[in-house]
């Protein structure tokens, strides 16, 4: 059974920084991807970033380009979301997922999700 256990939100203000964690239970050969994706109150879950295991090629949304960086340590079976200059808008709760079909932004191509880590960010 795959288990993602994502870790590291809180409660920031406005230009603040936070990295999220997101621990994989073994390092997920079949799904070369991991991905983060968030949820604002009322709206839909929009991909934010997401790298693959091998080689570490990252693709991003543009409202956070820039801002946040994806990384992974293999090792560790750890991605991490290094959230920068975060603003209000930016408040949601973040989930993390494993997928196998590229830097896809869809969530339809993640086949694992985590709990979610709630971010907010206070003006």
């Amino acid at each position: 059974q795959v288990q993602l256990v994502e870790s590291g939100g809180g409660l920031v203000q406005a230009g603040d920084s936070l990295r999220l964690s997101c621990v994989t239970s073994a390092r997920l050969s079949v799904y070369a991807v991991m991905g983060w994706f968030r949820q604002a109150p009322g709206k839909e879950r929009e991909f934010v970033a997401a790298i693959a295991w091998t080689g570490g090629n990252t693709a991003y949304a543009d409202s956070v380009l820039g801002r946040y960086i994806i990384s992974r340590d293999t090792g560790k079976n750890t991605v991490y979301l290094q959230m920068n200059s975060l603003k209000p808008e930016d408040t949601a709760t973040y989930y993390c997922a494993a997928g196998s079909a590229g830097l896809s932004k869809l969530r339809s191509q993640y086949a694992y999700w985590g709990q979610g880590t709630q971010v907010t960010v206070s003006s």
